[in-house]
């Protein structure tokens, strides 16, 4: 199969290979070994088949009891089943239809921003975040064979994946800016579901502020970003000695991911 960033998909939503980015000591991520993706329940057996044959044999979901138990991931046949809940209900709003998620902006129009800053700031902080994204890491650790690839999702792909990803890329080295890119690509890969979204709202006659407010619940924004990595910052100094002190990843850990997901 060829090497592509963004895989297409029939009813997959931002699907996307982690493979071929550079790390800052000339190293480079090796193809078909991580995909962050978002929601599996609406794949199509072509679908299946596809993550099938392109080697899936993990699947780690970052969602909430609620979310899993409404819609179920479909599971690659070859693949290991793996709950990691980032939060115990999902904070993202992102599972929320348009309906309820525009309900409750129309009464604290902005809050959709000033909300995915807390979830953010939540991600970094929580223990039991933090235990979820270790479990992540075991399981990242546990994809020692050639030619297996560990896909990892939550429901848009974007937050909890997001900062899935922003730990896998810093642990492996990635410099910052790569990290970042990588970061706000959901925001061309997810472009139809954001415009569906504030189409939706905008039928239901929802004000300016409240589709500003489920654009921003349904994006991803530099700041969310930044709010998450100024938690780090003040936890642990820096974004390695939060992933050796709140992470829980040893030197050994660190040095056998490189070996496993690095060229």
């Amino acid at each position: 199969m060829a090497n592509q960033r963004v895989l297409t998909m029939q009813q997959g939503i931002n699907f996307r290979e982690l493979g071929g980015y550079a790390t800052e000591d000339g190293h480079t991520l090796k193809w078909h070994k991580v995909i962050r993706t978002g929601n599996l329940s609406q794949l199509t057996a072509t679908d299946l088949k596809f993550l099938d044959d392109y080697g899936v044999r993990y699947d780690i979901d970052f969602r909430s009891p609620k979310e899993v138990l409404d819609e179920p991931d479909r599971v690659p046949g070859n693949a290991k089943y793996q709950f990691a809940p980032v939060f115990n209900v999902d904070e993202t709003r992102n599972s929320d239809g348009t309906d309820k998620m525009t309900a409750n902006l129309e009464k604290h129009p902005d809050s959709g921003y000033r909300h995915m800053l807390k979830v953010y700031r939540m991600i970094a902080t929580e223990d039991h975040s933090k235990a979820e994204y270790r479990r992540f890491f075991d399981n990242l650790l546990a994809n020692d064979q050639p030619n297996e690839v560990l896909l990892f999702h939550c429901t848009a792909g974007k937050d909890r994946t997001g900062m899935g990803a922003v730990y896998l890329l810093s642990a492996l080295g990635v410099d910052p800016q790569t990290i970042r890119t990588d970061y706000l690509m959901s925001n061309e890969t997810s472009v139809k579901r954001i415009d569906n979204m504030v189409k939706e709202a905008t039928q239901q006659g929802a004000s300016a502020a409240t589709i500003a407010s489920v654009k921003a619940l349904w994006s991803v924004n530099g700041d969310y970003l930044d709010a998450a990595l100024a938690e780090i910052k003040r936890q642990s100094g820096n974004m390695q000695h939060y992933l050796r002190t709140e992470l829980k990843l040893t030197k050994t850990e660190l040095a056998d991911l490189r070996r496993l997901y690095l060229d």
